[in-house]
């Protein structure tokens, strides 16, 4: 779900297919964990401290990459994350929530209904969980993360896949961000009280 520290600006995931067949998320989000504490920094912003989720009823995306990494707050707070790059992506229903701390207040994001996607290239996600079946083709367990991403540590793990798909995607991120995003049919809401619930 970019080159981290040559990442393009603002936006919001990138990713490969294994051929007929079904690899479990949670078996890729594990292996992740394996190289994460040797992995490249991420986002070459410093992040909030907040995490945000995002869900979608499909992700198709194209040019997946995926490796260990951190991303920082401005008071020099670390959180380790899986580094997700994808070239080109689709999003069909998409939903992004943002939860004010300590009040009953969530701002919420949708887009890509109705069979109109939302769009974005140069997809590059920090997360810190990801959810949904996904099918993989030509995927590479296991590979050197400096063979995708050269600042990151030698020896440390990643993986690639030429596509994704993802059914059910739910997902806890730290930063996106995207050469373009394109939010079709964009709504975007403050949920106060009984009306502020989250994507999940």
């Amino acid at each position: 779900m970019q080159d981290s520290t040559d990442s393009p600006t603002q936006g919001g995931v990138r990713w490969r297919r294994f051929a007929a067949m079904l690899v479990p998320t949670t078996v890729v989000a594990g292996a992740i964990v394996v190289g994460m504490a040797n992995g490249a920094i991420a986002a070459s912003f410093a992040v909030s401290g907040q995490t945000f989720k995002v869900s979608a009823s499909k992700l198709e995306g194209d040019g997946f990459k995926q490796y260990g990494g951190m991303v920082e707050e401005k008071d020099g707070t670390t959180h380790p994350v899986a580094v997700s790059e994808i070239s080109s992506a689709k999003l069909h229903d998409l939903c992004q929530s943002v939860k004010i701390p300590n009040m009953p207040i969530v701002l919420t994001i949708n887009a890509g209904g109705g069979g109109k996607p939302a769009t974005a290239s140069g997809l590059l996600i920090d997360m810190d969980s990801l959810q949904g079946d996904a099918t993989f083709s030509n995927i590479k367990i296991g590979r050197d993360a400096t063979d995708l991403n050269g600042k990151a540590t030698p020896k440390s793990f990643g993986q690639s896949a030429d596509s994704v798909v993802i059914n059910d995607l739910k997902q806890v991120a730290r930063s996106t961000s995207a050469g373009t995003f394109t939010l079709n049919g964009l709504n975007l809401k403050v949920n106060v009280g009984a009306e502020a619930k989250e994507c999940f």
